[in-house]
């Protein structure tokens, strides 16, 4: 595992890694988050390892902008009304997918998109220049990582192939998570944002 401090090479370097199958973990607006390919059914099956969690349980995606979000899902008017006064910020929206690859989120119909507020996620996925994973640095079940703690997470850490240390995060509450199916709207989650 390599560990990085946030700054202008750390971009490129997650960039890289993420082309070669590995997995980032990087500052978000809420938490470190961990970061793979969504197209790389390898990438995504160490995720599953190192974060010790089920194959069947979906991953959200992050996007750099709804551009981005429209050429992998289907957003009705209501959905795009909610990403173009929310986005970039901590609410994540459930759609129909397309044009992603039928092992991501095997059987699943609907993904959830982030489009973060956070600086170097946002640049890191411009940068790659598509949709990666969205998902909490931690084992399943365990609690969500504000800072790069290795003494506490020392086995967690050797599955990463790169930190990107951002320092210490303020321990925000989760993302809003909200599903729309046409012009319904559903709260799966709710974060500090509260949708209107």
């Amino acid at each position: 595992m390599k560990k990085i401090d946030l700054g202008v090479d750390a971009v490129k370097s997650a960039v890289e890694v993420l082309k070669n199958s590995g997995i980032v973990m990087h500052p978000t607006e809420t938490c470190y988050g961990l970061a793979v390919d969504v197209f790389e059914s390898k990438a995504l099956d160490k995720l599953y390892r190192v974060k010790g969690m089920e194959r069947n349980k979906p991953l959200s995606v992050l996007v750099d902008s709804l551009e981005m979000a429209l050429e992998y899902g289907e957003f009705s008017l209501k959905a795009l009304e909610l990403a173009k006064k929310y986005w970039p910020g901590p609410l994540a929206i459930v759609v129909p997918r397309k044009n992603l690859p039928e092992f991501f989120n095997i059987e699943d119909e609907f993904v959830s998109f982030r489009c973060s507020s956070e600086g170097f996620s946002s640049d890191m996925v411009k940068m790659f220049g598509r949709p990666v994973t969205t998902t909490s640095a931690n084992r399943a079940g365990m609690p969500q990582l504000y800072e790069v703690n290795e003494a506490a997470f020392g086995e967690f850490f050797e599955g990463l192939d790169l930190v990107v240390d951002g320092g210490k995060i303020q321990e925000n509450k989760p993302s809003t998570i909200v599903k729309i199916v046409g012009e319904n709207l559903e709260v799966l989650r709710q974060g500090d944002l509260v949708v209107e």
